[in-house]
């Protein structure tokens, strides 16, 4: 693992215990409900989803109060205490994840899923284009990528200092997330708090 990589993963631990809270605090939990209830076509509760990134399982937790406990949920993580707190939060909501740590692209522990969650991971990747397909390759043919990135407002220059993460123009991460082999069925707009200046989200097919 790259010194880089390694810092991050040290500093995620750092924070893993606070992050959970400061998450409801901060309106990303409440955001992450409506960009997946946002109509878009989806088949049925029997899926295998995979949280990439899931940190404290924010995200995870928003689907599973959405669309219910899929069949099979896995949490990739990098990060052990956020790992655990993830697992934890799962656990109150009566599901059971699989847990996996390991940065994306590192692993191929995890079957072949029918969603792919990923909430502001890809702003931290070296390489988006193929981290991107490294989502694309978890993925069924036509599998549901769910996306959340960040886009350029002062409020991300302030995170930057802390995080060091990227942000997207909404024509460049379309642009990306075509390339690595998805097609866009909707881009969603947060709309209020601090989502609707930090975040956008994407939800996209595997096409090839």
């Amino acid at each position: 693992m790259a010194d880089t990589q390694i810092s991050t993963t040290n500093r995620y631990d750092i924070a893993a215990p606070r992050w959970g809270d400061k998450m409801r605090t901060l309106g990303y939990y409440d955001g992450y409900l409506g960009f997946l209830s946002a109509p878009t076509r989806l088949e049925g509760r029997n899926q295998r989803v995979i949280d990439v990134g899931s940190g404290t399982g924010a995200f995870a937790e928003a689907w599973v109060a959405i669309h219910g406990p899929p069949r099979e949920l896995t949490l990739l993580e990098p990060s052990a205490a956020m790992l655990e707190r993830g697992k934890a939060a799962l656990n109150r909501r009566g599901v059971e994840p699989r847990t996996v740590q390991a940065l994306l692209g590192q692993t191929t522990d995890t079957d072949p899923c029918d969603v792919v969650l990923a909430a502001h991971v890809l702003e931290h990747c070296d390489d988006p284009l193929t981290a991107l397909r490294d989502m694309r390759d978890m993925l069924v043919p036509g599998g549901q990528l769910r996306l959340v990135v960040s886009k350029p407002h002062w409020c991300n220059a302030i995170i930057w200092l802390q995080w060091r993460h990227r942000t997207f123009q909404r024509a460049e991460i379309l642009a990306l997330v075509q390339d690595a082999g998805f097609d866009v069925e909707q881009v969603y707009a947060f709309p209020s708090g601090p989502p609707s200046r930090t975040s956008q989200g994407i939800v996209a097919r595997r096409s090839r």
